[in-house]
């Protein structure tokens, strides 16, 4: 069987979405199965081991956010050896079409999701709605969901405005509202920033016995593109199939933010703009000995001078001068 790493070339993250669904096409042909879902979406399964992760991306995603041009859930096959099943669209969808019902109508009926001893569904923002609107296809799988929306239905989130174009999709047809879709679902993780009012609303809308709502303050409206960087979406996909995911554990994963550069600048920011300037200068002098940034090297000088401390004021910004 020839090796799957002999189909991902340099190129892949640089083709066209025609070409690049022709070589998912060429991998899910020699390891598992690939199948078309009209012309904005497909489904790519890699078989490996017992636990199937499903994960739902857009390809527009996976060209900003995957060093290698394949789907974010391969890094699972690599380092843990698990099975993928990666739902793509074009564009964001919601995936609310025909064939995509039918894609997971057809799963379940073949009692696909039955071969493996854990699924767990993966996604964001609206991977994420899909990640809870499908996994009822899998009756007590895991769900890892990024931000997602409850729903677009105008009747119910008239009050998002941000998705006023597809609020001419169906959600109120089959796999329609996410938080009814998880009622089968072994447990559900939600992760959202409380300070991102429209997602702290969707995730709201989440609160059932079986999802656990996890807040992300400061991290603000790209919780995907942020966990990757703070290399948290394999430890927590791992948690969330181990049934590990607690609030302590999750407490330390989060540690990894305090070296995370557009976090502690948000942070800055909402202590600047609370006028907590005592605060604002324990934060600055935290943040320069360990990440030099501009930004925080002159808010540290000005909150010194304003504090009477000329002298080591200077000292510190000749130690970090450019």
């Amino acid at each position: 069987m020839q090796d799957i790493s002999d189909l991902i070339d340099d190129d892949l993250p640089e083709l066209s979405y025609k070409d690049w669904r022709g070589r998912m096409r060429a991998i899910g042909d020699v390891h598992g199965f690939y199948e078309e879902l009209g012309p904005a979406h497909h489904g790519l399964f890699v078989e490996d081991g017992d636990t199937l992760l499903v994960t739902f991306e857009s390809f527009a995603g996976i060209q900003t956010l995957s060093n290698d041009g394949m789907p974010l859930g391969y890094q699972m096959v690599q380092s843990e050896g698990w099975s993928h099943l990666a739902v793509v669209s074009k564009s964001d969808t919601w995936f609310r079409a025909p064939e995509v019902y039918g894609f997971f109508d057809q799963l379940s009926d073949d009692g696909f999701f039955d071969e493996f001893d854990k699924v767990v569904f993966y996604g964001a923002g609206p991977c994420g709605y899909a990640a809870a609107a499908f996994s009822v296809s899998a009756p007590g799988a895991r769900v890892l969901a990024l931000q997602p929306q409850a729903t677009l239905d105008p009747r119910v989130s008239e009050w998002d405005e941000r998705f006023t174009e597809q609020r001419r999709m169906s959600f109120t047809d089959r796999y329609g509202y996410a938080p009814d879709m998880l009622d089968a679902a072994q447990q559900a993780y939600v992760l959202y920033d409380p300070r991102e009012h429209l997602d702290a609303v969707h995730s709201a809308l989440f609160n059932r016995s079986n999802v656990k709502r996890f807040r992300m303050p400061f991290m603000g409206a790209a919780l995907q593109s942020d966990i990757i960087d703070l290399d948290l979406l394999e430890p927590l996909l791992v948690a969330v199939a181990s049934d590990t995911l607690t609030d302590l554990s999750f407490a330390k994963m989060l540690r990894a933010r305090r070296d995370h550069v557009p976090y502690l600048m948000k942070l800055l920011a909402k202590l600047d703009a609370d006028g907590r300037e005592g605060l604002a200068l324990m934060l600055c002098e935290n943040v320069v000995p360990r990440h030099p940034v501009r930004r925080f090297r002159r808010r540290l000088r000005t909150l010194r001078l304003t504090d009477g401390d000329e002298t080591e004021t200077d000292t510190q910004s000749a130690t970090y001068a450019d």
